[in-house]
């Protein structure tokens, strides 16, 4: 079986500079200028889209009754806004087993 181990930022980074035969520190921009890029779109139209791999979502969560686990007391979950990530069908197929 292989390493199990995840691959890290600085993997991810030597991987792309190999691959395209960069320098570690261009590949680095390259992703701290998607991280960017994503921010922006997220904030002004509230999606941004890799293609192939993943549409990022904003989404508004209304405030809801909850229940404390520990003791069974009803608690307010109050509203907040979070970002999804939705997996593109094609990467889903490519990775999940077929039923």
């Amino acid at each position: 079986m292989a390493d199990a181990r995840r691959m890290g930022k600085m993997e991810l980074f030597a991987h792309f500079a190999d691959k395209f035969d960069l320098k570690r520190t261009v590949v680095r921009d390259l992703f701290d200028e998607l991280l960017v890029l994503s921010e922006k779109e997220l904030k002004r139209t509230g999606e941004f889209t890799v293609p192939g791999m993943c549409k990022l979502v904003v989404q508004h969560r209304l405030a809801r009754d909850g229940r404390n686990p520990a003791t069974g007391e009803t608690i307010k979950i109050p509203a907040k806004t979070v970002v999804k990530a939705r997996i593109a069908k094609q990467l889903k197929d490519a990775v999940l087993p077929r039923k």
